[in-house]
């Protein structure tokens, strides 16, 4: 059954409410962006890939690898074939980060898998 626009908002409400509560760094859609398409993907992955990809600018991109590097969820490795290149690479514990977060999602879509399916439907639009 497809998901109404209040139920597809209430999902993401409810992610984000508990990632706020966990012990996970807290990114911002910028960061959470860039490490899904790191992860999600296929590579290698470029600054002015992610740039393009993404449509953001490259500074923009750099800062948010900043902070997730900071972080331990990516990491940035040189191309030993060619020095001047640099390749974002997702680490364990960014694994780590997005399995926490995608546990957050399905926990959170419960209530809703389990209401469709005693009949009550939300179908309402967000005014």
């Amino acid at each position: 059954m497809a998901m109404s626009e209040r139920q597809a908002l209430d999902l993401w409400r409810l992610t984000v409410c508990a990632s706020v509560k966990a012990d996970t760094p807290d990114l911002t859609a910028r960061q959470q962006a860039i490490l899904m398409t790191i992860s999600l993907t296929r590579g290698p992955h470029t600054v002015r890939g992610l740039s393009e990809t993404l449509e953001l600018a490259k500074p923009a991109i750099t800062r948010a690898l900043d902070t997730l590097e900071r972080h331990g969820l990516v990491k940035r490795v040189r191309d030993n074939q060619d020095l001047r290149n640099v390749f974002l690479e997702r680490t364990p514990e960014g694994a780590r980060a997005l399995r926490a977060l995608a546990a957050m999602i399905i926990a959170a879509d419960q209530p809703r898998k389990l209401s469709n399916r005693d009949g009550d439907s939300d179908n309402a639009q967000v005014a």
